[in-house]
């Protein structure tokens, strides 16, 4: 979840063998024929399953959400620049996308530094040869002690997790509606619902991300860019395990590859606001409706 929150942005997967979608047949019994010569033709590679999209660009994408989704988009047959901080990791995803039967183009970028992104983001369609898919799984959740309140740390979330998103985001929407067609994800979370006391700040900017995104969507419709609005709720990533490690008790936790499964499907169906796993959107109807002479006393 630090990522866009990261959450998103962020691990995944799956060689193709390991495909879900592949059918498998039982093989058939071998020939022995004393007067027949053993000439086995090469066996047959597995079936993999090819995406619409050919070229995507996934912000965020060093570990957790963004990273699953990465594998999982390589896995099947799609070529990804993967942006983030981190080049180690970056290039630990380059060298396993090469078992995929799509690519991993490593793009080393803070997404903080708005100035850089035109020029980052023009060099990543340009490896690509085009853009069908982005995707903002980057993000930041940075601990806030009950009694404190440090601007420089909530500078800091705004500056990742809308910052960083409205900087990458925008130049995407100009391409996909000058070429007419294309798809854009953000990864928000469950925590913009509602103003808990919590994490001021970082409910702020969920809350900020879900607004720019649809209105995204409503400007984009008429030039066929849809824009999809992920919501996750406790999603196995770095940013789970350090609120672990504060003493918060988290249970039922998905994995990022589920996550990063549930966000294409939403994607690909034309889904404009996917809460992961769906129980979240109940958990969200119900927030939403707490009255807040209520819900100022709740510890949640």
């Amino acid at each position: 979840m630090v990522a866009l929150m990261s959450q998103a942005s962020t691990p995944h997967h799956a060689s193709p063998a390991a495909d879900p979608h592949r059918s498998a047949h039982a093989p058939l019994p071998e020939r022995h024929d004393p007067d027949h010569h053993d000439h086995h033709e090469p066996a047959a590679g597995p079936a993999v399953r090819r995406a619409k999209e050919r070229r995507a660009i996934v912000v965020g994408a060093s570990s957790g959400i963004g990273a699953a989704l990465v594998r999982q988009l390589v896995s099947e047959g799609v070529d990804v620049v993967a942006v983030a901080r981190r080049s180690e990791q970056l290039e630990q995803l380059a060298r396993e996308g090469h078992r995929g039967p799509g690519r991993v183009i490593p793009l080393v970028h803070d997404v903080a530094r708005f100035d850089d992104v035109e020029a980052a983001f023009d060099k990543a369609v340009q490896q690509l040869g085009g853009l069908d898919l982005i995707v903002y799984a980057a993000g930041a959740m940075l601990e806030v002690g009950p009694n404190e309140f440090d601007t420089a740390k909530d500078l800091e979330m705004l500056a990742v997790n809308v910052g960083g998103c409205v900087a990458w985001l925008n130049p995407a929407a100009n391409l996909m509606r000058t070429q007419r067609s294309g798809v854009i994800v953000g990864i928000s979370s469950i925590a913009g619902e509602r103003g808990r006391k919590g994490n001021p700040v970082y409910g702020t900017t969920k809350a900020a991300m879900n607004h720019y995104l649809e209105a995204l969507r409503n400007r984009l419709a008429d030039w066929a860019v849809h824009v999809c609005t992920i919501k996750p709720g406790f999603v196995e990533t770095a940013m789970v395990a350090q609120a672990r490690a504060q003493g918060r008790t988290i249970k039922g936790a998905i994995s990022a590859e589920d996550c990063a499964s549930a966000i294409l499907k939403a994607a690909r169906r034309g889904k404009n606001e996917v809460f992961v796993p769906f129980k979240w959107r109940l958990v969200g109807f119900v927030i939403r409706n707490i009255p807040s002479f209520v819900f100022k006393g709740l510890n949640i």
